[in-house]
């Protein structure tokens, strides 16, 4: 279990173009942290070197548990969670079969399923094709792996944006939870999130 992330000097380029430098973040259980800044100033990016899909220009991102640091690697292949703000779910498929899916993938766990889609509501929806879901339904859907496939550390890229106010307010209540049970989030974000965050603001746009 994670327990602790801890970002020193990292600095990230994209195109050619250097997105932001000696940004520094430490994120301890139980916290959250919303980071901020202007399109185009690296919170995707920063969001993906902390799931190890991009390499940095320079820094460190290291996690740390409760007997201490944890690799990077099994830490990112069964402590995080990445959600980025395109849902990448496969639009052929029904959102029983996408949801079952990313929970074997991921690494099921016991009522993991069932949880998720009392959750986010999805029980009217599983028979339905994802391609004939709203946007705010398949946000829901991408949601649900969280409690699907429990882990520490949720990095969430714009979680709210097609979510209506009383689905943001649901989440809000789940992410809550999640933190309470010494979790930790850090979500890029435009509107402010529905639970208590500490901000963080990243690069500035071109």
């Amino acid at each position: 279990m994670i327990t602790g992330l801890v970002i020193e000097s990292l600095a990230v380029e994209r195109g050619g173009r250097r997105l932001f430098a000696d940004f520094d973040l430490t994120l301890r259980a139980g916290e959250a942290v919303a980071l901020t800044g202007a399109n185009g100033a690296g919170k995707t990016s920063l969001l993906r070197a902390v799931a190890g899909l991009i390499r940095p220009l320079a820094g460190i991102v290291r996690f740390q548990g409760a007997a201490g640091a944890v690799e990077a690697e099994d830490a990112r292949s069964a402590g995080l969670h990445l959600l980025g703000h395109h849902d990448g779910l496969k639009t052929t498929r029904t959102a029983w079969e996408e949801l079952s899916f990313w929970s074997a993938w991921m690494g099921p766990a016991a009522g993991g399923l069932e949880r998720a889609v009392e959750a986010f509501e999805l029980a009217p929806l599983l028979d339905l094709e994802v391609r004939r879901l709203s946007a705010g339904q398949r946000r829901r859907l991408a949601l649900a792996r969280l409690a699907a496939s429990p882990r520490s550390l949720w990095l969430l890229d714009e979680p709210l944006a097609p979510l209506d106010a009383a689905r943001r307010a649901r989440f809000g209540g789940l992410m809550a939870e999640h933190l309470s049970g010494g979790g930790l989030i850090l979500a890029a974000v435009h509107d402010p999130l529905p639970i208590p965050a500490r901000a963080a603001v990243i690069g500035e746009a071109a």
